[in-house]
């Protein structure tokens, strides 16, 4: 998904294992820091600051794996499967991602272009 946002976006490389979550399945991938929007990128820094994004988004590989899932809650249907591989994802690195999305909710810098909160809750009882 692609925004009109004026903001620039924080690009990322994608880790092979992680590729079928990504947008295109591509190699690198940019989130919004405004909507949550996420898209192929060219290429990313190895250390992306996503603090730019928020305060509460996790650093590193869980802010990587949670940016994927947050690309992909366009359809939970379609994508369920590869929004449960990122979730893990980010889990294992040590992020909480539902959390992380309570906060994102909180921040009044976030202006999510899904309905983030609905998909939450759906999140929720989709993973327990």
């Amino acid at each position: 998904m692609d925004c009109s946002c004026d903001v620039s976006s924080i690009a990322f490389p994608v880790p092979a294992d992680l590729r079928e979550c990504a947008p295109g399945t591509s190699e690198a991938a940019a989130i919004c820091p405004r909507c949550l929007a996420v898209r192929p990128a060219d290429g990313g820094e190895a250390d992306p600051d996503f603090s730019t994004v928020s305060d509460a988004f996790p650093a590193g590989e869980g802010g990587v794996a949670l940016a994927l899932a947050l690309g992909l809650l366009e359809s939970l249907a379609l994508n369920r499967a590869e929004i449960e591989t990122a979730l893990e994802a980010a889990e294992r690195a040590g992020a909480d991602p539902l959390l992380a999305i309570d906060r994102l909710l909180a921040d009044p810098n976030v202006e999510p272009a899904i309905d983030l909160d609905r998909r939450r809750v759906q999140l929720e009882s989709m993973l327990y």
